[in-house]
């Protein structure tokens, strides 16, 4: 479990996180989602043992992560420019893991090698951005982390590739109650993949839930009668926004999915649709009146 709480931490008077707090359960897939400095970066680089707070407390594991070599053998991350030793092959880079990592596990990285095809005895600075990030999953998940943080994770990987790495992840938090987390500033890549959301925005924590309870509390629905739209479901409904389009009126409503049906077909709709809700929408809805810029997270 991944909880932090109040943290704070600056720069040169520069604030990047302002009493941040998050919760990270184990075994479960949390996608951190905010622009290019909200505090994605420095948030990790305290549960990596890199930087220590200001104030406030970070925990994994009911353990602090500043100065904690016995943690960070069980903490793991791949970042967008994930290290490595320039002259090193993927071989040599693995052996430095094995020797480095006590539960790296030698059947493993071979058999995620079948899955993620690179010659070994390529130097791995003459890889591709999308083969290096391959090398860097078939290492890491070789050392078999309790917790893997993801930074920018995707970046360079080909559709396919995408598919399979997080295949092996969710694999992974199934069997072994890993716990991942993924920061992103695109929300389209983790729809798919996390059970928790939470957006960060000028070092703040602005909204933390599970998804489904994203979803379950904003419906989207397509709505035809026989006249115009009925005066009093604008009274009887936190109607977000509504559009029409010939005869459909498209609306987003707040509130719970029995209940909106129920209302709105008091009103002997001609024809009444639930419209599946997308993970942007769904944020767009709940936060827009915050004024988040969400151009820079939809992408």
């Amino acid at each position: 479990m991944i909880k932090a709480k109040g943290v704070v931490k600056t720069f040169d008077g520069f604030c990047a996180l302002d009493g941040f707090d998050m919760t990270v359960e184990r075994g479960s897939i949390y996608g951190l989602v905010g622009p290019n400095g909200a505090g994605k970066t420095t948030i990790i680089n305290h549960l990596m043992g890199v930087l220590k707070s200001d104030e406030g407390q970070i925990m994994i594991d009911g353990e602090e992560p500043w100065e904690n070599a016995d943690l960070k053998q069980k903490v793991l991350c791949i970042n967008d420019e994930w290290y490595f030793y320039p002259s090193f092959s993927v071989k040599e880079m693995a052996k430095l893991y094995e020797n480095l990592y006590k539960n790296f596990n030698r059947q493993r990285y071979e058999a995620l090698g079948e899955i993620l095809k690179i010659e070994e005895n390529r130097q791995i600075r003459r890889l591709s951005k999308g083969m290096k990030k391959q090398v860097a999953f078939r290492i890491v998940l070789s050392c078999m982390p309790e917790v893997l943080i993801l930074d920018e994770p995707l970046d360079g990987l080909d559709p396919v590739m995408r598919k399979q790495i997080m295949n092996v992840i969710i694999s992974d938090v199934a069997e072994r109650q890993m716990t991942v987390l993924v920061s992103s500033h695109n929300l389209r890549e983790l729809e798919d993949i996390c059970d928790h959301v939470g957006i960060i925005h000028s070092g703040k924590m602005v909204i933390e839930k599970p998804l489904d309870d994203l979803r379950g509390n904003i419906q989207k629905v397509q709505m035809v009668f026989a006249d115009d739209l009925p005066d009093g479901l604008n009274a009887e409904l936190d109607i977000l926004h509504l559009s029409k389009t010939g005869s459909v009126y498209t609306a987003i409503i707040r509130g719970d999915a029995k209940e909106v049906e129920e209302k709105v077909k008091g009103y002997n709709p001609v024809i009444f649709d639930k419209v599946n809700l997308t993970l942007e929408e769904v944020f767009i809805y709940e936060l827009g009146g915050l004024g988040y810029d969400f151009k820079h997270i939809i992408v």
